[in-house]
């Protein structure tokens, strides 16, 4: 059930108090103000990681990257660990934000070679950095979107050692020994030829190679070896690779499919109350990524703030930094209820744009307190209650950085195919995953001249390895087969006709 002011309410009492608060009812006027002052956080198992991380993360950007007047950076970082925050997040691409936690790391004594290092204390946090270059080796590649704010054709590994440098070292270049960062992620997937990018080399990685993909080199410098010729000290800086996504699911499931030698820990997903309204990730990339043990990382609890103040559009400057608490009309602590409630979800970063003495005024106490949720906690009444809240906010149109919504899709590449077997004719049919719409997929029939002559429950499809289904036929005669996808409200969706030709 979602919660406030430390209560249960159901879906009907949820909707009457959006809408009580929405005339202008008095009492409780963002409608989130629940538990304070955590004693203990609660963690979840960061799929194989192993690690126990908290369910609510620090996110690198709000005033970590885009500092209003009158705000530390600094102060925020050191109440999130205080507060038992254990999950960290920042990039190459959020202006000062690494070099905010180099500050405040500092001050935690979580630097290595400094006076009062604490290592048991370091490795009691997970510190993600990001980079949104594709390449190891090679310069930008034809067609691929890349970015950085180190020097000019700049590789992922430069980014790598720019986030030590200015989280760990002197911010210009140099760091110490022992210094690594727990989580790497290619920043930003969002279409084939990044993924394409991303793994070029990667199997077989070739020093001489004019181009090398980002991932060869980072699994060097997370293995300490040297394949691709790119460390030639043999260093160990990550110790888990992932990427994040937030604009297009196939993409998403296409890097994760890719990955034959399990490269990919962790996936950072954007996954709010409107992902339903587009092409959704909860149906499609993140039951595919538990399926294979990632650590998922929920992000865009708030749209980004678009939920809020703040307009549908990427933020760039502190004016677009939202510093309040939910609203009078949408609550914020079912929003975080919703993303950290999606099966799969380990963690949930938010970015913080305001802390403050008063705790119903403090945006991390709040989130804190309202991430204190179990896995799956919420029922199929509650989500569909929070969903209804959300979609108010801008007529559902906050989710700008995802694809427009799709219906549900027929099995792709669907194919027949036929042979003999001690004389009998064995049929074969074979088909790549179906895209859920709003409802998830629940299973594939296989009909043969218009009659049902089977059927597979649907499962994340992991790697390339298709779905495949097999018959006998007693006959010599041609037929059509289909293949049909069928979801939770009962809606199908057909392949093209699979023409079996007679033999004999």
């Amino acid at each position: 059930m979602t919660r406030t002011n430390g209560k249960s309410f159901s879906r009907r009492s949820f909707l009457g108090a959006s809408a009580a608060a929405a005339a202008g009812f008095a009492g409780a006027p963002h409608l989130s103000l629940g538990a304070i002052r955590v004693a203990k956080p609660m963690t979840r198992t960061f799929g194989r990681t192993g690690f126990e991380v908290t369910t609510l993360g620090l996110g690198g950007q709000a005033s970590l990257q885009w500092t209003p007047e009158g705000v530390d950076p600094e102060k925020i970082l050191l109440k999130a660990f205080e507060l038992g925050v254990n999950y960290f997040d920042t990039s190459n691409v959020y202006g000062p934000s690494q070099l905010n936690y180099g500050k405040a790391f500092r001050r935690l004594h979580l630097v290595p070679g400094t006076p009062g290092y604490d290592e048991a204390k370091r490795r009691s946090i997970f510190l993600t950095s990001k980079t949104y270059v594709r390449s190891g080796k090679g310069g930008p590649m034809p067609g691929v979107r890349s970015r950085t704010e180190g020097p000019a054709g700049s590789t992922a590994v430069d980014d790598l050692k720019r986030t030590l440098s200015q989280v760990f070292g002197d911010g210009q270049g140099n760091y110490p020994r022992g210094a690594y960062v727990d989580g790497f992620l290619i920043h930003t997937v969002a279409s084939m030829e990044d993924v394409e990018a991303v793994y070029e080399g990667l199997d077989d990685p070739d020093p001489k190679a004019e181009r090398i993909g980002a991932l060869a080199a980072l699994v060097d410098y997370r293995d300490g070896t040297n394949r691709t010729g790119l460390n030639p000290k043999e260093e160990k800086l990550i110790r888990h690779i992932g990427f994040s996504g937030h604009h297009s699911p196939p993409v998403m499931m296409e890097m994760i499919q890719r990955d034959r030698a399990d490269v990919l820990d962790l996936m950072l997903v954007s996954v709010n109350a409107n992902d339903l309204l587009y092409f959704n990730q909860q149906y499609n990339v993140i039951p595919l990524a538990a399926a294979r043990n990632m650590g998922i990382i929920a992000m865009k609890v708030f749209a980004d703030g678009a939920m809020y103040t703040k307009d549908a559009v990427w933020s760039r400057t502190p004016e677009h930094v939202v510093r309040t608490v939910g609203s009078a009309t949408l609550p914020s602590r079912p929003l975080v209820e919703y993303s950290l409630s999606t099966p799969g979800v380990g963690t949930a970063i938010i970015g913080i744009g305001q802390i403050d003495a008063e705790s119903s005024s403090c945006q991390l106490e709040q989130n804190l307190s309202a991430s204190q949720i179990g896995p799956e906690s919420l029922s199929a009444a509650d989500r569909i209650a929070v969903e209804d809240a959300a979609r108010q906010a801008k007529g559902g149109k906050t989710n700008w950085f995802q694809i427009p919504a799709e219906p549900l899709s027929a099995p792709r590449d669907a194919a027949v195919a036929q042979e003999r077997q001690d004389r009998k004719r064995v049929v074969r049919l074979t088909w790549q995953t179906a895209y859920a719409g709003d409802q998830p997929i629940r299973r594939y029939e296989v009909v043969r001249d218009r009659g049902k002559v089977g059927q597979l429950a649907h499962r994340p499809q992991i790697d390339k390895t298709p779905f495949a289904f097999e018959e006998t036929l007693a006959d010599d005669s041609a037929h059509v087969y289909r293949v049909v996808t069928v979801d939770a409200a009962g809606r199908r969706a057909a392949s093209p006709d699979l023409v079996l030709p007679a033999t004999g």
